[in-house]
């Protein structure tokens, strides 16, 4: 081959993996994509000034939308405010060290159906998520989900837990309240409606709202919103199945539409 093709074919070579560089997709690893999106999961609960704790733990969210917006499930922010006197309010807290900081929310959007609201939280924002697509997850598709697993006992600590998409699968009609699932709830999963993702990652009580996302990109494509139960409602802590559902997020992106 003669030299100037030989060096005709390097250049074209370097040409390419400089492109490649540019147009493929920005990879991380997962401690380093943990450490962006727990900026942009808060807690959810419930803050009395005169209750001893003042800060009522419900479940996990997390930033959306223009940093002033959190998405989480419907069924968390939906719990009953106990307070007689009306003095209870809904909250997000963020995870940090010492007494815990607050900041109230008022419901902007809820779509019980899906399972998934939207909270508006005044002051500063928050670093948001990217919602990636969630049209695109296909089974095996590796996963990560990070949240407040039993917080109302271990404290606002982000833990990240780690699976695979085990199934697109269609869910029936919304479930109860508690969102936990027997085995009688997971048969009428097949009967149709939307669909949502099997995973198989465990998931505490607490996890509830969690963003699920890829492990490599940090994209959101999915909320935690149930866990399958084996036995009384008490074995989800102590022998958790390691079955657990996502709602996509394309439901989170039709409620953040103008």
């Amino acid at each position: 081959m003669p030299a100037w093709l030989s060096r005709r074919a390097v250049l074209a070579g370097s040409v390419a993996a400089l492109l490649a560089c540019f147009i493929a997709p920005a990879r991380a690893d997962l401690p380093a994509t943990v450490v962006e999106i727990k900026k942009s999961v808060v807690a959810v609960g419930s803050f009395e000034p005169t209750r001893n704790p003042q800060f009522r733990f419900l479940g996990t969210g997390f930033v959306v939308g223009s940093g002033n917006q959190v998405a989480t499930n419907a069924h968390v922010e939906g719990a009953i405010l106990d307070s007689a006197d009306g003095k209870e309010r809904l909250v997000i807290a963020m995870p940090g060290s010492g007494r815990v900081m607050v900041r109230p929310v008022v419901k902007e959007a809820v779509d019980r159906e899906h399972d998934v609201s939207i909270l508006r939280f005044e002051g500063p924002p928050l670093p948001a998520v990217r919602l990636g697509d969630s049209d695109g997850v296909r089974d095996g598709q590796a996963i990560a989900l990070t949240g407040f697993p039993l917080g109302a006992t271990i404290g606002i600590v982000p833990v990240t837990h780690r699976g695979i998409v085990s199934a697109v699968t269609p869910i029936g009609q919304p479930l109860p309240s508690a969102r936990q699932l027997d085995a009688q709830a997971v048969r009428r999963l097949s009967s149709g409606g939307y669909s949502v993702f099997q995973l198989d990652a465990v998931c505490y009580p607490g996890n509830s709202g969690s963003p699920l996302f890829n492990p490599d990109t940090g994209e959101v494509i999915g909320i935690i919103n149930m866990v399958f139960v084996k036995g009384a409602k008490e074995s989800a802590v102590t022998t958790p199945s390691g079955i657990s559902y996502a709602i996509p997020a394309s439901f989170i992106k039709a409620m953040l539409k103008p």
